[in-house]
């Protein structure tokens, strides 16, 4: 496999990450707003004990919901790493092409009569 083709898995591969994390984001989406919906029916202060219990059930949602985005946030470095990688060769290739094609044309005169 040339590098051109590991480039190209690389993105393909990469493409198929943000499409599971997009389904994932929606399936999030609808079991927060379901979980919303519970919540502001059914969790009201007389439903707890204490302000405590009230408070460590808030933060273990809130717990919940920051693990969720820490997950999503290391799957996009990853993407990012991955485009880094293959942008910088794509760059560097661009560059070498650049170089030599304008070192080509230092030769010729295009009916220049000076």
């Amino acid at each position: 496999m040339d590098r051109d083709q590991a480039y190209m898995r690389m993105l393909s591969s990469t493409a198929n990450m943000q499409w599971n994390i997009a389904i994932m984001l929606e399936a999030k989406a609808a079991e927060a707003e379901k979980m919303r919906g519970w919540i502001c029916n059914h969790v009201h202060t007389h439903t707890f004990n204490s302000h405590q219990t009230q408070l460590g059930q808030s933060i273990q949602m809130h717990d919940q919901v920051i693990e969720m985005i820490e997950g999503i946030a290391k799957l996009n470095q990853g993407i990012v790493s991955i485009m880094k990688a293959v942008l910088q060769q794509e760059e560097e290739m661009s560059e070498s092409y650049g170089d030599s094609l304008s070192s080509l044309g230092k030769g010729f005169t295009f009916g220049d009569k000076n």
